[in-house]
Parts: structure tokens; C-alpha cells; sequence
């Protein structure tokens, strides 16, 4: 199963494995994660299992700052991929199609990946 995690913003560090449950993310209580932002809506982002297409799928909920993934600004709904990153509001939210046993867990799989991620040689 796959889950998200908050990598930046005043709620970084936050962690939910999704499941195939519809989980919105918010700064509404009531959201299965809940971003304390001010730039994100009560119901921000919808993250939900699409069984026909076999991949998770993001729905912008109207918000009033919009949704970006991996930098470009989604209307309607987009499928996710491993490491694809989530704006909302300040915050980012890395999506892994991996599943974790608690958010340190995750935050150290997110770290080695950046690890990986970076160049060995500078470029000058």
C-alpha cells in the first residue's frame, strides 16, 4: 500500500498510510490528515484507490490556493507515482508507493532517497 508523508510546512513530519480508503487532506479536524496552514482549505486534496486504473488518483477539492503536483497546478484529478510531490498551500507532501511501519520510519526512506537523488560529481 502506499502512503504520504508532510516533508515541509508547519505540519512536516505527519505520516498516513493510505490504504484503498478515500482520505482528504485538510486543516479541517475532521480530515484523515490534518495540514495546519493557513494557505490550506478545510478540505484541500482528495487521495483515493481508482481500482480500474489501478493507481492513486489526487482531486483538487475547489481549495481556494489550488493543488500542484511536481510543480504544475492540477485541475481536477491526477495519478500519483512514487515520490511525486504534493503543494499545498506551504506545505509539501511526498506520496511513496511504499507503506511504513510509523512516520519515522518514513521520513528516514524519504531522507535516502533525496541521498540518492543527489549528484556524486559537482557540475561547474
Amino acid at each position: 500500500m502506499a502512503s504520504i508523508l508532510v516533508v515541509s510546512g508547519p505540519s512536516e513530519g505527519q505520516y498516513l498510510p493510505l490504504g484503498k480508503r478515500v482520505s482528504v487532506i485538510g486543516r479541517d479536524e475532521g480530515c484523515a490528515m490534518q495540514v495546519l496552514d493557513d494557505r490550506v482549505s478545510r478540505k484541500h486534496v482528495q487521495i483515493r484507490f481508482d481500482d480500474a486504473r489501478n493507481a492513486y488518483v489526487a482531486f483538487d477539492m475547489k481549495s481556494a490556493n489550488g493543488l500542484y503536483i511536481n510543480g504544475r497546478r492540477i485541475e481536477g484529478e491526477c495519478d500519483l507515482v512514487d515520490n511525486d510531490e504534493i503543494q499545498i498551500g506551504n506545505s509539501k507532501i511526498t506520496f511513496m508507493t511504499s507503506e511504513f511501519p510509523d512516520k519515522l520510519s518514513a521520513m528516514n526512506a524519504y531522507k535516502q532517497r533525496g541521498q540518492k537523488m543527489r549528484p556524486t560529481i559537482e557540475q561547474r
